[in-house]
């Protein structure tokens, strides 16, 4: 699913959409021990609204976030068609509709068994239904609908006990600590997924999408162990990357100036592709653009296709936006200067009477020390 894709299905998730309906939803409460407490199915309309509210919020939620980030599409391997393989056991439950108890059974015990997590938490599962609106040439939208659109959304949300601090004991008089036992069902989940995916206007059955809260440290056990994916690389991971393919690449041709001049350049490509569909990719090819442009020398582009082949593996490439720096920090033991992108061209290296400098320009001689203005004269 591209950006687009995403945004749409993402639009219309609620109520008030004349092409949305969330029909089912199960909700699994399991305690640290993978012990299943509760286990609930019931139709979505006859659900409390205050309830049903705090559900759907929860499931959208597996919508947001950045595709490449939060949201990261997977396929899968070809054992998992198999009968107890992850794709047969999604497939099943979208086709029971959250009906048919065997096969979500199935699909819980699958996530339970599979999913490492070290407090307890709900599962919320909604099959949902999403009439798709037909687009003519222009990307404009008809009222009719040609076909439907079926998926489940799955949220993981942690269980914890709620810290409410002091309060007042009226029968006391005293201010004392307030014991707080009740279970809280967090709305927002740590982790969750959606099958099938919506691709090209139509369900895509071979592919599933993760959703994580945190896109620096994904849960690699939902998507390995219980959607039997091939894990890729964290928005982190591929920064940490492509960090040790310029250093095995540049080495000692790594400046100030080359740094900040790669890093605007992915700027420059992302801004461009800002009303693309797809997320721009940087491979070997646009990196060797990007580092000659930047002044490094052709000796050291020759060991390039090598380097980030071993280091990215068989990836089509690295997610441009996730390799981009919000700001410039220049670190030694005793000093750190944090620059921000509109002022990388006031810094400057320099070696001044034999010794090797950090030269800042300033427009404006008045600068704050601690808080306290001053002016360098």
């Amino acid at each position: 699913m591209n950006k687009k894709e995403v945004a749409e299905i993402k639009k219309n998730f609620t109520d008030s959409s004349g092409f949305f309906t969330l029909n089912h939803i199960v909700s699994v409460y399991v305690d640290p021990q993978k012990n299943i407490r509760c286990n609930e199915n019931k139709l979505y309309s006859l659900i409390p609204e205050d309830e049903g509210t705090v559900m759907l919020e929860s499931l959208k939620k597996v919508l947001g976030g950045s595709v490449g980030k939060n949201l990261v599409e997977y396929s899968f391997p070809n054992e998992e068609y198999a009968e107890d393989g992850a794709q047969n056991i999604l497939y099943a439950a979208v086709k029971g509709k959250l009906e048919d108890e065997t096969a979500n059974a199935k699909l819980i015990e699958r996530i339970i068994n599979n999913m490492e997590y070290e407090m307890a938490y709900t599962l919320i599962m909604g099959y949902c239904s999403y009439s798709i609106m037909t687009k003519d040439k222009n990307d404009e939208s008809y009222d009719d609908a040609a076909e439907e659109y079926n998926f489940i959304v799955t949220a993981v949300c942690p269980v914890c006990t709620g810290d409410d601090g002091l309060m007042f004991d009226s029968e006391s008089n005293a201010i004392v600590k307030k014991a707080n036992t009740d279970l809280i069902i967090s709305r927002v989940p740590t982790d969750g997924f959606f099958y099938p995916v919506f691709s090209d206007r139509s369900p895509d059955v071979n592919r599933v999408m993760y959703f994580t809260k945190t896109p620096k440290k994904p849960n690699i056990s939902v998507v390995e162990d219980v959607l039997g994916c091939n894990f890729i690389m964290s928005c982190q991971s591929e920064k940490e990357t492509f960090q040790q393919v310029l250093t095995d690449v540049v080495g000692d041709e790594l400046s100030y100036t080359v740094i900040t001049q790669v890093n605007e350049s992915l700027r420059d490509i992302v801004a461009k592709s800002k009303n693309e569909t797809e997320l721009p990719l940087i491979d070997d090819n646009k990196l060797h653009n990007i580092l000659f442009d930047a002044g490094v020398s052709s000796e050291k582009l020759d060991a390039l296709p090598a380097v980030f082949k071993d280091k990215v593996g068989e990836a089509d490439g690295l997610t441009a936006e996730n390799l981009i720096e919000n700001k410039t920090v220049l670190a030694t033991p005793e000093i750190t200067i944090n620059i921000s992108r509109d002022a990388t061209d006031k810094v400057r290296t320099s070696v001044i009477d034999g010794r090797r400098c950090l030269v800042i320009d300033l427009d404006d001689p008045s600068i704050s020390i601690n808080g306290l203005t001053t002016s360098l004269t």
